[in-house]
């Protein structure tokens, strides 16, 4: 199928980006590396009358670590992948956006466009829930910054206006020390995630967790970020035993959602075993990077 008609803009900056959104915000979508939306569109399930192209806005394609990492919107999610800086200083990232499809997907999709898309099954915001990122958004009105529970709303669904534009995504660095990691399981590698966590682990001087962050995809509507779970392991030790009883609290809550490749049964048990190996394999990291 191809997509319906529509108008074709393509902004030079932000502003430009803006003052065409504020125009025509309700009847536009806003295209950067279209891994998602083009898809969207050739099936009809989008019919936007115009599409505003942020492919020559450069101040979007950015990546800078001063105290946190900020990485523009439109920035490639191979750019990210590529980055000796987010594979040193935010390994949980590196590792999460390896999974994305496949390497020509990474190369033209955006690290704001996976977010704005808000596919709950999908690396990218599980790995940003569990990094507490931050997004900041922009309208001809002014600006605003929003937190993973602001941001996702429900299902492919954000609290983006129609006249509002994502222009960055800000992280803190992971203390020194930490450990993080990163799993999924999926029928193929490049096909949707049935299940996936991340986890952060921070351990004290008596090797205890003095915080611990955990987020699940395809876990609900939404990334969903556990924190029973993190609760559950102040001030313990990760082992096969907490790691296990950590992992049940996790998903205690979790609403996934069945279909012809798993059940929801299935599928909890399959986020069970998947935040119980993350917990592990972050801790052991953790370990060997305070030796």
């Amino acid at each position: 199928m191809k997509p319906p008609p529509f108008a074709y803009h393509r902004a030079r900056s932000v502003d430009e980006a803006l003052a065409l959104l504020a125009e025509h915000g309700d009847e536009a979508k806003v295209l950067a590396g279209g891994q998602s939306l083009v898809p969207l569109l050739n099936f009809r399930l989008a019919r936007p009358t115009r599409l505003i192209d942020i492919n020559d806005v450069e101040e979007l394609d950015r990546l800078e670590l001063n105290g946190s990492l900020r990485i523009g919107a439109r920035t490639r999610q191979a750019a990210i992948e590529c980055s000796r800086v987010v594979a040193e200083r935010v390994p949980l990232l590196h590792e999460a956006i390896r999974f994305v499809g496949h390497p020509q997907i990474r190369n033209r999709g955006t690290i704001g466009g996976s977010v704005a898309h808000a596919d709950s099954s999908a690396e990218l915001p599980a790995a940003l829930v569990a990094l507490d990122a931050r997004y900041h958004v922009r309208s001809a009105a002014g600006q605003r910054v929003l937190d993973s529970r602001q941001m996702f709303v429900t299902h492919l669904t954000t609290s983006l206006q129609p006249d509002e534009l994502l222009v960055e995504i800000e992280m803190p660095v992971p203390a020194a020390g930490s450990g993080s990691a990163f799993v999924e399981f999926a029928r193929r590698h490049g096909d949707f995630a049935l299940a996936g966590a991340a986890a952060l682990v921070v351990h004290d001087a008596d090797g205890r967790c003095e915080r611990t962050s955990i987020a699940l995809l395809a876990a609900g509507p939404v990334p969903v970020r556990a924190a029973a779970a993190e609760e559950a392991l102040a001030g313990r030790r990760i082992d096969v035993d907490t790691a296990r009883e950590a992992a049940a609290v996790a998903v205690r809550d979790a609403r996934p959602a069945g279909d012809i490749h798993g059940s929801a049964p299935y599928r909890r048990r399959v986020l069970e075993v998947l935040v119980r190996r993350a917990l592990l394999l972050a801790s052991q990291r953790a370990r060997g990077n305070n030796e």
